[in-house]
């Protein structure tokens, strides 16, 4: 495996490194200004009109979609991605001015995979153009979610349309008002097989029955204006063409979708953990206490050494990942990608409480950007399914090579 970067992702590197150096970071605290103005002003849920404009600059610079697999008319492949991804991750919110952010980039690729002609036309389109948003719904508060096939909603056939019931929660940006379109997961046939009586289908934001009850907050932010809510799902009537694939290929989508959106969770992941170092080096480095730097404390040098190694050791086994994904497909890279849902935000979660601990009071305050990065990695060892979920498979896969071996 050759991990070494090559000329056009160097060069791709570099103008994203520059784009954010110039644009993003100088915005952050204009970004939380922006949100908290909003807020006074009694519209909270408003999309901000500096990200929009860094949009514009981003696609002028030739960063956009830059997501987009090299199967589906993009230029890069996973691997190629990786260290891109990354740079915007430092930052959490700066994917979304590349077109880049989740759960829109798993959702057009589910489009791009599964969508009819006509799906892509509605849906795929305006979303590659960042005139619209989306929402994945397939959480439920009322069973344990992370045994999919608990899911309880539920999409029946009525002649030439499907009636839709179910509650979801966590369904990521449902609040926003530019999301258009939501993929639904529910069971179309309770008597089927168990992985074949789930099935996806399209509803878009305005069809009647379609209820917003409440945003959820995440350890108290609420990622307006984006953000995740409870939605209510009564009576929603669509037509029978919005279901993708068709009726029992719900868990195959899953898994085709997933696969890809997971390993950019875990990308920007890992640029968040870069960043909560070098927030760590720095202020350790102008603090004293007890008479020294605190750079100089020997338990502050473990720390940062133990964040560098872990660090580096997550980059790679995320880069082997990708370039497993790229070379013998997402199936056969499943033990991998599982590896990483649990490894990178574990890392990612470790280095930021460190890097807290350095800023004492300050790191738990908004003056930097810490706490929202401790409690956004926290919710992804969820997000991407629990840690608990993929340790399973991850030993179910291991225990699989000895099955055939004699006892010693």
């Amino acid at each position: 495996m050759d991990f070494e970067y090559s000329e056009k992702v160097k060069a791709l590197q570099a103008k994203l490194q520059r784009f954010m150096d110039e644009h993003i970071y100088p915005n952050e605290a204009a970004h939380h200004e922006e949100i908290e103005e909003n807020t006074r002003a009694g519209r909270r849920w408003t999309p901000l009109k500096s990200i929009e404009d860094l949009k514009v600059k981003a696609r002028a610079a030739g960063l956009w979609n830059l997501w987009r697999p090299k199967s589906h008319g993009g230029e890069l492949g996973n691997l190629e991605y990786a260290p891109l991804c990354e740079i915007m991750g430092r930052v959490p919110w700066a994917p979304e001015v590349f077109n880049c952010s989740a759960p829109d980039t798993g959702n057009m690729e589910t489009f791009l995979r599964y969508g009819s002609p006509e799906h892509q036309k509605q849906w795929l389109e305006p979303l590659l153009e960042g005139k619209i948003r989306s929402c994945f719904a397939m959480t439920e508060p009322g069973v344990a979610s992370s045994d999919a096939t608990n899911i309880e909603s539920s999409i029946r056939r009525d002649g030439d349309h499907y009636v839709i019931n179910g509650r979801k929660w966590w369904s990521s940006g449902a609040p926003d008002p530019r999301c258009a379109i939501f993929i639904f997961m529910g069971k179309t046939d309770t008597s089927a097989a168990r992985h074949s009586q789930q099935s996806m289908i399209l509803i878009p934001r305005e069809t009647p029955g379609v209820q917003i009850l409440r945003p959820l907050s995440l350890y108290g932010y609420d990622d307006a204006p984006h953000g995740h809510a409870e939605v209510l799902f009564e009576n929603v009537r669509v037509p029978a063409s919005n279901i993708l694939l068709g009726e029992g290929r719900g868990f195959e989508i899953a898994q085709g979708r997933l696969g890809p959106g997971r390993i950019h969770h875990c990308m920007r992941i890992i640029g968040q953990a870069e960043r909560a170092l070098e927030l760590m080096c720095k202020r350790a480095l102008a603090r004293v206490a007890f008479g020294r730097p605190v750079a100089d404390q020997g338990v502050t040098r473990e720390r940062i050494a133990e964040a560098r190694i872990m660090i580096d050791s997550a980059r790679l086994l995320v880069l082997k990942t990708a370039y497993m994904m790229d070379t013998v497909g997402n199936k056969a890279a499943k033990n991998e990608i599982a590896m990483i849902k649990v490894l990178a935000p574990n890392v990612a979660h470790q280095v930021i409480d460190w890097s807290i601990q350095v800023h004492g009071g300050g790191g738990l305050s908004e003056d930097f950007p810490l706490a929202y990065m401790y409690a956004w990695n926290r919710a992804l060892r969820f997000a991407d399914g629990p840690d608990e979920v993929h340790r399973n498979a991850v030993a179910k896969n291991e225990l699989a090579r000895y099955l055939s071996v004699p006892k010693a």
